[in-house]
């Protein structure tokens, strides 16, 4: 059984790729999945996150305030600024263009602390800074969009702040509890909880396609290309600016996922809500849900493998 999970976790982009592929082509087999079940996957997943961590790790992160600070700079520079010169590169019409730049000015996203855990990567730190810019997103989301793009938005941040709590640091704390009552039981469960991840993030991601197949379609070459190196540039950067800080790996692994998986759902929701007029504004947040959960599964694979050379190379 620890071999077969073992091979889960060690192929979970490709796992990730494949429920995306037959998703896409068979949208109708998971549509009738409520998207409500993605918040029970995640809280899940973050409870066995929470079986890995002790009350120690968080106390590090909150003692050293400047983490969360460098993680927090990156997210609302780097993506807000990535959108606005990658709307203009590709010269994208206005409703595309306002909602790749209504991504990048949104706060870092729950998946991020999923994939932060699988990449062997400061959990602590990445729920720290996913709380920090979520707090912050009321009064950045709205002002850099609408310095960026030339349109306001109103964000709930109660309804943020409440999604965060039940998803994230609810099952966070029960499993850090659960680790300090009872250390025997974690440790054997830990072998088991990487699998158990990939397997939901798959689900999740084949859940998120099901449910905007036809905007995925509708969207275009372009607009998939544009959201893709959005993803990619804001890991590659979220990374530079870890190793220019001086962060420890684990640190650096955090700020670079944070920084490029953004929370693409809230993207989606407040074009819908303020942006009526510009319905192709919702297309790249969706776009976005389904990427950076893949690629986000793959950095976290080349990053568990840099982990085994350097294991074995010791």
């Amino acid at each position: 059984m620890k071999k077969l999970c073992r091979c889960i976790s060690e192929y979970m982009a490709v796992l990730v790729l494949a429920g995306a592929l037959l998703a896409l082509a068979f949208p109708g087999m998971l549509q009738a999945v409520p998207t409500k079940t993605i918040n029970y996957l995640l809280g899940a997943i973050m409870f066995g996150m929470g079986l890995t961590l002790t009350a120690g790790d968080f106390k590090v992160v909150f003692s050293r305030p400047k983490d969360i600070a460098i993680g927090c700079l990156a997210q609302f520079t780097v993506m807000p600024l990535l959108a606005w010169g990658l709307a203009k590169a590709f010269r994208l019409d206005e409703a595309l263009a306002l909602g790749v730049v209504l991504v990048g000015c949104c706060p870092g996203g729950t998946a991020s602390n999923v994939i932060t855990y699988l990449a062997k990567g400061d959990v602590a730190l990445s729920v720290g800074m996913t709380g920090m810019s979520t707090l912050l997103a009321p009064l950045l989301t709205p002002s850099l969009t609408w310095a960026l793009a030339g349109k306001s938005v109103d964000v709930d941040v109660a309804g943020m702040l409440l999604s965060i709590l039940v998803v994230v640091i609810l099952p966070v704390a029960a499993g850090t509890i659960v680790n300090g009552l009872w250390p025997a039981f974690t440790r054997k469960a830990t072998d088991y909880l990487p699998a158990f991840s990939s397997v939901a993030i798959a689900f999740t991601v084949a859940i998120v396609i099901s449910a905007n197949a036809s905007k995925l379609l509708a969207g275009g070459p372009v607009i998939i290309l544009v959201v893709m190196l959005h993803n990619l540039f804001g890991l590659g950067l979220g990374c530079l600016a870890g190793r220019m800080a001086r962060l420890a790996e684990p640190k650096t692994r955090a700020v670079s996922i944070e920084v490029g998986m953004q929370n693409s759902g809230l993207a989606s929701a407040l074009a819908t809500l303020h942006f009526a007029a510009y319905p192709m504004a919702t297309i790249p947040g969706a776009i976005f849900s389904v990427w950076h959960n893949i690629s986000g599964a793959t950095v976290a694979w080349l990053y568990t493998r840099e982990n085994r050379k350097g294991n074995q190379g010791a």
